[in-house]
């Protein structure tokens, strides 16, 4: 079981807060949707590591960023924020509603 059983704390993020410290490069996004996911659209800027293959310890450094994780619904950001702070790492923020939030809030996808 991830999450500490249960006691890890994941923060949830806006999707126009998350634009707004990803464009000042203060966040680091994390987006852990599968490649047939991402190759229909993704967040500029995000980093992509599918939660099917996701290791804490294969993150990319943040330097100095806060870690975001996204996914589509919200469920594999959390899980995969779960599994980091299991891991022992300090990320807890994942981006509430994730990419379908994102697109309400008419904010940019690429694909």
């Amino acid at each position: 079981m991830f999450g500490l059983f249960g006691r890890s704390t994941v923060r949830n993020l806006g999707a126009e807060e998350v634009a707004a410290e990803l464009a000042a490069d203060r966040v680091l996004l994390v987006d852990v949707r599968e490649p047939a996911e991402t190759a229909r659209e993704r967040i500029p800027g995000a980093v992509l590591m599918p939660l099917s293959v996701f290791d804490a310890s294969e993150l990319p450094d943040p330097a100095g960023r806060e870690v975001v994780f996204s996914c589509a619904s919200g469920i594999r950001s959390v899980k995969a924020a779960e599994m980091a702070q299991a891991a022992g790492l300090p990320y807890k923020s994942h981006l509430a509603g994730d990419i379908q939030a994102w697109k309400r809030a008419g904010l940019p996808v690429e694909s």
